[in-house]
């Protein structure tokens, strides 16, 4: 660092042919820069500048270092150019987790890659909790609260939980009429994959109500847990978002009863720093105005 102050301050001296203009141009008094000048030349052991009461001139050897010196601001100023002009255009790879599940998210995600070519996205879809930061994701989307202080957030939109089944299901075993009844249906859940628990279904019971779904098959991922839904093959409780197709070409229909309570938020998370890369900020931008738009 030294040496590129003392380059770029000879440099001024050089083009200005004073220490006073030299400082206004550095910000220095002219004290300051005959002070960084006789440094410079105590450093390289040679005399660099002529002084005399009316100008300064450069020695031969201050000639040659100011050939070197200005091709070396040259490439520093070409290399900060190349970057502001690579900043100004978002590229680059994007490391993202999503869930399995890709009705949602999947068209944006091909929106994106339209609108932005150079950011080159590199897509990992895992229904598992990923350590944002450990794992190198640039950012993931999330359902529930961020709850790691390390992270920033921001909120796509909400979801429900609903209950669905396949028309034919319901043709072939009625449809249940309240929490009760549920005892007497194939019942398919969603198993956590780091954990193995199955999540519960956020039932509204009455006063006195009971209700105790049985497991006829848990799967791991949503999307396995959509198959086997609209395949006919029993009851699930999903998110809204994830059976949006399903739910309008009619291969699922959502419960009335029993209901369910459950809501939450869907997040994109990512790693807190002070500087966001454009790849990064156009891709949180992007989502959130698209997702859940209309």
């Amino acid at each position: 660092m030294e040496k590129m102050n003392g380059i770029e301050l000879f440099a001024q001296v050089a083009r200005q042919g004073s220490l006073v203009a030299a400082g206004r141009q550095l910000g220095l008094s002219a004290s300051a820069v005959g002070k960084g000048l006789l440094r410079l030349e105590q450093r390289l052991g040679v005399r660099l500048v002529h002084r005399s009461t009316r100008r300064l001139a450069l020695t031969a050897e201050g000639q040659q270092y100011l050939a070197r010196c200005q091709r070396i601001l040259d490439e520093v100023d070409a290399a900060e150019r190349e970057l502001q002009q690579g900043l100004a255009v978002p590229s680059g790879r994007l490391k993202v987790g999503v869930p399995h599940e890709s009705g949602l998210l999947t068209p944006h995600l091909a929106g994106f890659m339209r609108a932005y070519p150079q950011v080159a996205l590199d897509l990992d879809y895992s229904d598992r909790l990923v350590d944002v930061i450990g794992e190198g994701f640039d950012v993931v989307v999330r359902g529930g609260e961020p709850g790691d202080s390390r992270l920033a957030g921001r909120r796509l939109g909400g979801y429900r939980m609903r209950l669905v089944a396949a028309p034919g299901y319901l043709a072939e075993y009625g449809a249940p009429a309240a929490a009760a009844d549920l005892a007497h249906h194939r019942c398919l859940y969603y198993r956590f994959p780091s954990s193995g628990k199955l999540l519960p279904w956020p039932l509204v019971l009455a006063e006195g109500e009971e209700a105790s779904p049985p497991v006829s098959a848990s799967c791991n991922t949503g999307e396995a847990l959509i198959e086997l839904a609209a395949r006919g093959l029993g009851i699930a409780c999903l998110p809204d978002f994830s059976i949006r197709r399903e739910l309008a070409s009619g291969a699922l229909v959502a419960l009335e009863t029993p209901q369910v309570r459950r809501s939450g938020n869907l997040y994109l998370l990512w790693p807190a720093t002070p500087a966001m890369p454009p790849r990064l900020r156009v891709f949180i931008d992007y989502m959130a105005a698209h997702v859940f738009a209309g």
